[in-house]
């Protein structure tokens, strides 16, 4: 046994490891599995475009979606004990290595068969730079890396930035969200090569969370702008609508 392994037996034997969510002893997790499997997953079935549940209902959620994008998948519902108890503790408490079983999730959504032949990279949305020193990490980007390395294509962090530090959308309208994040979001004209890596490609931008779309809306934009053919959204949580 090595110092670093005997170190850490140790510290699991008198600080063991609790789930975030319901404080059970998890191991080396840090959700635990029974909590895994109470994820509120998006009921079936779903709308083929935006994976929106339909019930049998026209949908209505694809309406908000610019043209130029193509699908949009989510894990699960939030807010919700468990799934928020997840992206809190990646975005908020710096438990970055939940980014990996939650990747895990998202990387084995299903997707229509033109998205999984022609997805050439996934792309986080981006903070803006005073957002990012103080939590020190993008939880967009780590999920990106995970969802990445787990569909095997490269993640593309440095596309594009987040040109300023808009106010939280937490407490927003939809109109307002829309209007906070408006043109917050730019090429990286100073990553190389990067207007003839977008040229034509089938992007799949990555976020936490989906609430109205305003942000991911926003980030797509910029990059159809720049020449991407197409753009579709992945992301661990997804907001009810008031029709859910």
């Amino acid at each position: 046994m090595t110092v670093a392994s005997g170190t850490a037996a140790l510290l699991d034997l008198f600080l063991p490891r609790t789930c975030v969510h319901c404080d059970a002893p998890t191991g080396a997790g840090i959700l635990c599995a029974p909590c895994w499997s109470r994820l509120p997953l998006l009921a079936a079935p779903r709308c083929d475009r935006c994976g929106h549940p339909s019930r049998g209902r026209a949908c209505t959620y694809c309406s908000s979606l610019p043209p130029f994008v193509r699908a949009v998948r989510s894990v699960c519902w939030v807010p919700d004990p468990v799934s928020s108890a997840a992206v809190e503790a990646l975005k908020y408490d710096g438990w970055i290595g939940i980014a990996a079983p939650m990747a895990d999730r998202i990387a084995r959504l299903a997707w229509p068969a033109d998205v999984l032949d022609e997805r050439a990279a996934v792309v986080p949305v981006p903070l803006a730079a005073t957002r990012r020193r103080e939590r020190g990490y993008n939880q967009a980007e780590l999920l990106a890396n995970e969802v990445g390395l787990r569909w095997g294509i490269p993640c593309w962090a440095d596309v594009i930035t987040r040109e300023r530090n808009t106010p939280t959308q937490t407490r927003l309208t939809p109109s307002e969200r829309s209007t906070n994040v408006h043109r917050a979001f730019r090429v990286n004209e100073a990553a190389r090569g990067v207007r003839q890596r977008i040229a034509g490609a089938h992007i799949v931008l990555v976020d936490d969370v989906l609430t109205t779309g305003a942000t991911l809306n926003a980030a797509a934009t910029e990059l159809f702008h720049a020449g991407a053919r197409i753009i579709s959204y992945v992301t661990f949580g997804r907001a009810r609508t008031a029709a859910d």
